[in-house]
């Protein structure tokens, strides 16, 4: 029966790191860019674009094929490493402990 109470405790310790890691990841800003710089785009860690910057020397009718695979490729980047900062704290707050595949965190 002491087992049982301490993986119930145990499980609840985790539930409340995770908890935090997901508040922490809600306020995470990462930043992706391609064109070497030109664009830049901004997630949190639940992967939302909150910024997008255009260098203004992008801003040509006929360059807008390029504008738009460099904002795909810009938001490409910052999610790759939205993914590794969560990927990161999960390790972090599991001690190391593989979760699930396709555990949803948020």
């Amino acid at each position: 029966m002491r087992d049982l109470m301490g993986l119930m405790k145990q499980a609840q310790e985790l539930q409340a790191r995770v908890q935090k890691m997901q508040e922490e990841l809600a306020n995470l800003e990462i930043e992706g860019q391609a064109g070497a710089g030109l664009v830049r785009v901004t997630l949190n860690g639940k992967g939302e674009m909150r910024r997008l910057k255009i260098d203004p020397s992008l801003m040509k009718p006929e360059e807008t094929e390029i504008l738009e695979d460099l904002i795909v490729a810009g938001f490409q980047d910052a999610k790759s490493k939205v993914e590794q900062a969560v990927q990161s704290k999960m390790q972090e707050v599991t001690g190391g402990l593989p979760l699930p595949p396709g555990l949803k965190l948020f």
